[in-house]
């Protein structure tokens, strides 16, 4: 045989595509091209390909006067990475005849090292469902990636460690008597994976800010963007943190969708998140780490925080461009991005918790504190955070000093953090069964349509009344006068109440007029 082809993938912005791998010999002068848009990593898969195939016992492709051309078929997509190592080295084998095995239903992706070792990659998750979408019966991925590639059911995944190892397992003829099968990896039991996952902090790790802890649990409950402004030390960044503790538990599908995220990002640290993420980028993080982007557009913290919290500490020390590339996520729930190579849309559908002082040295109009900005630096401070962004923030809540007394009083009783979760689950059942009755396309109060309010959030005649005059009192925008409003019907859903009374509006326009300029 002089020709072969075998199967593999590459992930496309947050989406994987089927590569096959065509591999031809010739006689003539001995040379080895990669033609199909191959980025440096994949140019250079001939020498670790070349290595690896010799020190697995085999005649290396190095030794031969052969002309061998590989081709990555579709040819507009561009390759990225070492994870086609492993595949070419099984097609220029079949190529040349040393070894026989049947390529149909089987996908393969590794990266090889110089001795034949296997090598992680990632983006695995999204692999193993191209895989299971286009009807193949098995995938071949580096060991330290099977429990990965296994979440996706009714597709049989193997893990290898070595490139003889596979060849062993997959060829009949009599170079490989001494064969020993691979297992494949076990369906992975995901009750066991969510019971063993902890939260690193949750409510009852804080002690007093009682309002503060309101605000988490509407947030939580109808995906508000929230703000907590106070003095240094108060406990904002703890809040924050504690907001993942009582999101729902996703779901099986969000847990795959997160996951393969995360993978494609190549920043997965677990085999699954079973939790809602929790991402705290640092305020010196660029514009393009935080959105996302690159000559082929990779997802930022925007959307590595998708179905859980972007948590953005200090928030008016970030740079002011990545501040306000946040408008569009924070309305849209997606983030788009064009490049020359090419545009992409990534999923944010996050919740925003911003953390900020009163000022840059964090000590303005606190009791028995001096403040040492001039009048400059806090007018600075201030400007970095514009209308358009702060209208979008849906609660301001203070976060002010615990007396010293109570900080070392342990809580007793029912878990704080189980009752505001339950609680949280309930009014966002009663939601969704809402807009399943009205046939409205949202899942979260905060994503109502602006054509779709007047139905899902039906005020009482006085709610409307006190909502108008305390619009005008705030000089409410269009934006944020229905921001208030779904405010509100979470509020109200918390609350168990059918209609949004004039105690919900109150509380609503409590959360909007405080933000820290006023402080």
């Amino acid at each position: 045989m002089k020709f072969a082809k075998v199967y593999s993938a590459q992930n496309h912005l947050l989406k994987a595509h089927l590569i096959t791998i065509e591999i031809d010999l010739s006689q003539g002068l001995h040379s080895f091209s990669v033609v199909g848009l191959p980025d440096k990593a994949v140019e250079e898969s001939r020498d670790r390909v070349s290595a690896a195939i010799k020190n697995s016992g085999f005649k290396s492709p190095k030794q031969t006067n052969t002309k061998i051309v590989v081709s990555l078929a579709p040819a507009d997509i561009k390759k990225e990475g070492p994870l086609f190592d492993l595949p070419i080295a099984l097609g220029y084998l079949l190529a040349s005849g040393e070894i026989d095995f049947d390529t149909e239903g089987k996908m393969f992706a590794g990266e090889l090292a110089l001795d034949g070792a296997v090598r992680p990659i990632r983006g695995v998750l999204s692999y193993a469902r191209l895989a299971k979408e286009r009807g193949f019966k098995e995938i071949y991925v580096p060991k330290e990636n099977a429990n990965e590639a296994a979440l996706i059911g009714d597709i049989t995944v193997f893990g290898v460690e070595k490139l003889s190892e596979i060849i062993a397992h997959l060829c009949d003829n009599k170079l490989c008597d001494d064969k020993q099968k691979l297992f494949p990896v076990q369906n992975i039991s995901f009750e066991k994976i969510i019971k063993e996952s902890k939260y690193s902090m949750n409510l009852d790790d804080i002690v007093g800010q009682e309002t503060a802890k309101r605000g988490l649990v509407i947030a939580a409950a109808g995906g508000h963007n929230i703000a907590l402004y106070g003095p240094p030390g108060t406990g904002k960044t703890m809040l924050a943190r504690a907001l993942s503790s009582i999101l729902p538990p996703l779901t099986f599908e969000e847990m795959l969708e997160v996951t393969e995220i995360h993978s494609v990002a190549g920043c997965l640290e677990e085999m699954i998140i079973s939790r809602p993420p929790v991402r705290s980028p640092h305020h010196t993080a660029s514009y393009v780490s935080l959105v996302g982007g690159g000559n082929i557009p990779r997802p930022g913290e925007i959307t590595l925080a998708h179905r859980g919290v972007l948590f953005l500490d200090e928030f008016p020390e970030f740079d002011e461009r990545v501040i306000e590339s946040l408008r569009q996520p924070m309305e849209d729930r997606v983030i788009s991005i064009s490049r020359a190579n090419g545009r992409a849309k990534f999923p944010a559908h996050f919740i925003l918790v911003a953390a900020l002082n009163p000022c840059p040295c964090g000590n303005r109009n606190i009791k028995d504190k001096q403040c040492t900005c001039s009048m400059r630096e806090i007018g600075a401070y201030e400007r970095k955070l514009s209308g358009p962004i702060m209208d979008r923030i849906d609660m301001w809540i203070e976060v002010s000093k615990v007396d010293y007394e109570n900080l070392l009083r342990g809580r007793v009783g029912e878990s704080e953090t189980d009752r505001a979760r339950e609680r949280v689950v309930a009014a966002r059942a009663r939601m969704r069964e809402r807009f399943d009755k009205l046939k409205i396309k949202a899942n979260l109060n905060s994503a109502i349509d602006h054509r779709d309010l007047a139905r899902a959030a039906l005020l009482s005649e006085k709610a409307q009344q006190t909502l108008n005059r305390g619009a005008k009192t705030h000089d409410l925008s269009g934006r944020g006068y229905h921001r208030v409003i779904k405010l509100a019907r979470t509020i109200a859903d918390i609350e168990q109440s059918e209609k949004i009374e004039e105690s919900h509006i109150l509380e609503a326009l409590q959360y909007r007029q405080k933000h820290f300029k006023n402080n």
